[in-house]
């Protein structure tokens, strides 16, 4: 039986790079000729559906309604890969829900393999709410992102010894240059004719270690 891929990209602060690497998933699974659906959790823009509105849809888990129609969409191996764009103001709540209905074991036994992504950060906090998520949901490949842009170094202790996920810092012009509305990772890749280009490396980096994550959940897995 085939599964579904649900990742849930989340940080418990905002502007670490958590929809930078939403654009990117979301875009690498579209690369495999995967339908996609993704899911945007935030109340400040820019947001995913402004960069990616073909395939993005807003969702709410702040009201009980809001929270049923995402989690039916996402318990659903349907081979549809899923991408949700977490705000911090709803981390608590959405993963206070997964732990209470369950969803990571149901998703399991359903044919849907949950992979959280969780963007390091340097303060207490950040690796306190980790090591709870690794405790709460043991089932689940979660997999800790070091955004250079952010930590400016090596990650804290909290994360020694397990597998990472290592987003380079991108120089500001190439930022700038990414963050365009109407930018495509996998649009520059097929349009730049440098291969050895800085962005261009960049990308393929990102996309290459997505598939390892992929190829290996068991080693995000306590």
């Amino acid at each position: 039986m085939s599964r579904t891929p649900v990742y849930i990209v989340c940080a418990t602060r905002p502007f670490v790079g958590k929809t930078l690497l939403s654009r990117l998933l979301t875009e690498f699974l579209l690369l495999q000729q995967r339908e996609v659906v993704a899911f945007d959790i935030n109340e400040k823009e820019p947001s995913l559906i402004d960069f990616l509105p073909d395939v993005t849809e807003t969702a709410d888990v702040m009201n009980t309604f809001g929270k049923m129609q995402l989690m039916d969409r996402l318990i659903i191996n349907d081979d549809i890969g899923k991408v949700v764009d977490l705000g911090f103001h709803a981390y608590d709540e959405f993963f206070r829900m997964s732990e209470e209905i369950g969803f990571i074991k149901e998703a399991s036994r359903r044919g849907v393999d949950v992979i959280v992504m969780f963007i390091a950060d340097s303060d207490r906090m950040s690796g306190a709410n980790f090591a709870r998520l690794r405790r709460t949901f043991p089932t689940a490949a979660i997999v800790p992102v070091d955004n250079e842009q952010v930590l400016h170094g090596e990650p804290p202790a909290s994360y020694d010894g397990l597998d990472t996920l290592h987003i380079r810092a991108l120089p500001p012009f190439l930022k700038t240059y990414v963050d365009r509305r109407n930018f495509s990772f996998t649009g520059f890749l097929r349009q730049d004719t440098d291969s050895s280009s800085e962005l261009n490396q960049w990308i393929r980096r990102s996309y290459i270690a997505f598939r390892d994550i992929e190829l290996h959940l068991h080693r995000y897995r306590m």
